[in-house]
């Protein structure tokens, strides 16, 4: 029950709203026993009529238009619940949504590095439904069944206490065997949400990775994998469904066994003239009332139990710690003179060895720095400490003389410029991407597209700034997403620039063109170049060499490449590699 408990404390902002439909709840559940209660007294008057052979007809039509004035309004409360329940899901849907976004944008980096993207929105999508149902059963059969309840078994104690005593029994029957049910229901439902938030990660995932899948002649294999895990699924459907089917039965069996007392109850106590026959009337049909609540009590439990098991992973997410306060009110001050120094940085994550071990270096006021090393050398790692995305696990980086830990981490993005290694675009227009974080007037983003040689593209496209790139810039070439980057990085103009390899998908003509527009891009800023490809990297200051994360090198091109060491082998990996292409080409 604890996650139950958690769903109504977090829907505390609307507790006004569900204590305005309890009263109309209340209200309907009074309303539908007025109808009961004055049909005894009709049926009364009627039967007293007949053997007296008259009666107060006068009275007869009063207790017939209260009573159905009485249905009248019920069905007026019950519109007016309903309506506003429907208004009470909108709000709490959009509220748990927004709940849920909102700590999502709030967790750090390595949350996101080690979870599926697809997972989490079948945990948001699963938990909003959950909580929903839960929360609309609530106030539509959990409070109204709970009434009702009572109040059938009150009016029948006021009539006949051994009849309610018979009905009343019937309860905790029902909602023990409902309890069991729902118990063993609820523990398979968890091991099929596990299953379904991999499978639906996974059908993401392939979906997002199509090119690579069919590549590798894998849609198979995919195939199979999802397969099983439907099967897998299917098995816990058809435990859950046996179950249900099993308790139902006895459910039923006991419902029938004490409705047949019951009615005899009734029938002998009208016989020997214990009750009226308008009574009888109202009995049986307070009797038949009261199979509503039982039936409606299985229901409910299903419910708590799917909220249980499906709000589990989203109240998780909701206690994770938040790192990150975004909506915090941070006065943007662009740094003028950039100065970034490591001391004695180390790092690791929470599932891995160490990344980065003793680093310290410094980048000076408009120096131009890159970092060279081996895959896995730790040079991406260092441009995610310098982006705050994740905190050092020992030692200090300074921006400008002042320690990260103290620097807000949307002061230090705001003045970096990104151009990630792998294309980040949004599946919106070239307009929205290139505009992406900063305020832009059109001709902005016409100068930075040409600055990024991807105009002339740009306009070669149906609908030129609003055509649509597709999901993650699908409907573009490699080249041509990456100088989306690059124009975006050019636009916001940041005084601290970092480059992920961002010319690794230009052809050689392109790549001259946007080196020599980067060149205008990185005058009077910091400069960090992750390297690959050496050729990028031959005006730099200086170069970091890092090999298994520590610092083995520093120094400037032309001296890195007089003395052996891990950036001479590399240099000469290329170089080699180059050689041998330029001669199959004379070749040829």
């Amino acid at each position: 029950m604890r996650n139950i408990l958690r769903i109504i404390k977090i829907s505390k902002p609307l507790h006004r709203l569900v204590y305005i439909l309890g009263i109309l709840i209340l209200s309907s559940s009074i309303l539908n026993l007025i109808a009961p209660i004055f049909s005894k007294f009709i049926v009364d008057e009627i039967v007293a009529s007949v053997q007296e052979k008259g009666g107060n007809l006068q009275r007869l039509i009063t207790l017939i238009v209260i009573a159905f004035g009485a249905n009248l309004l019920g069905l007026v409360v019950t519109s007016i619940s309903d309506r506003l329940g429907d208004h009470f899901a909108g709000r709490i849907r959009k509220f748990l949504t927004e709940k849920f976004y909102d700590k999502v944008l709030r967790l750090p980096q390595s949350y996101f590095d080690s979870e599926i993207s697809g997972k989490i929105v079948n945990q948001l999508a699963r938990g909003i439904t959950t909580i929903n149902g839960f929360l609309n059963t609530a106030t539509n059969f959990i409070v109204p069944t709970f009434l009702q309840s009572i109040f059938t078994v009150l009016v029948l104690a006021y009539y006949n206490i051994p009849i309610a005593a018979f009905t009343f029994i019937l309860f905790p029957i029902y909602l023990i065997l409902s309890y069991h049910s729902t118990v063993r229901w609820g523990k398979e439902e968890v091991k099929k949400n596990k299953i379904e938030d991999y499978s639906r990660g996974r059908i993401q995932e392939v979906i997002s990775n199509m090119s690579l899948v069919k590549s590798f002649t894998n849609e198979l294999r995919e195939f199979t994998t999802i397969s099983k895990n439907l099967g897998k699924i299917n098995q816990i459907y058809a435990r859950q469904s046996s179950t249900y089917h099993v308790f139902n039965f006895f459910r039923g069996l006991s419902l029938i066994v004490i409705l047949f007392a019951i009615n005899i109850l009734v029938f002998y106590n009208t016989f020997i003239g214990a009750i009226t026959i308008g009574e009888m009337v109202l009995i049986l049909q307070l009797v038949n009332q009261a199979r509503l609540p039982l039936f409606a009590m299985s229901f409910i439990l299903t419910q708590v139990q799917m909220a249980e098991a499906g709000s589990k992973e989203y109240f998780e997410i909701l206690s994770i710690p938040p790192v990150e306060d975004y909506t915090k009110g941070v006065q943007f001050k662009k740094i003028t003179n950039p100065g970034v120094r490591f001391e004695n940085v180390s790092f690791r994550y929470e599932t891995s060895g160490a990344v980065l071990e003793d680093v310290s270096f410094k980048i000076a006021n408009f120096e131009k720095v890159a970092l060279v090393g081996h895959s896995g050398a730790g040079k991406t790692t260092i441009a995610n400490l310098i982006l705050k995305f994740y905190e050092p696990t020992k030692g200090k980086i300074i921006l400008n003389g002042k320690d990260y830990k103290a620097l807000d981490h949307k002061f230090v993005r705001n003045n970096i410029s990104l151009v990630f290694q792998e294309n980040e675009l949004f599946s919106s227009t070239i307009r929205e991407n290139v505009s992406y974080g900063s305020i832009a007037s059109e001709k902005e983003i016409v100068n930075a597209l040409r600055l990024a040689n991807a105009y002339d593209f740009v306009m070669k496209l149906k609908n030129g700034l609003d055509s649509e790139v597709g999901e993650r810039g699908v409907r573009l070439s490699g080249g041509q997403k990456q100088r989306i980057q690059i124009a975006r990085a050019i636009l916001k103009n940041a005084p601290i620039l970092i480059l992920d390899e961002a010319t690794s998908y230009l052809d050689a003509r392109s790549e001259n063109e946007v080196q020599m527009a980067l060149a205008n891009l990185m005058k009077n800023k910091l400069v960090i170049i992750i390297a690959h490809r050496f050729s990028t990297i031959q005006n730099v200051d200086k170069i970091v060499v890092l090999d298994k994360g520590k610092i083995v090198d520093i120094g400037s091109p032309q001296d890195l490449a007089k003395r052996p060491g891990v950036y001479l082998e590399l240099l000469k990996y290329q170089v080699e590699g180059n050689k041998k292409l330029l001669e199959k080409f004379e070749i040829y």
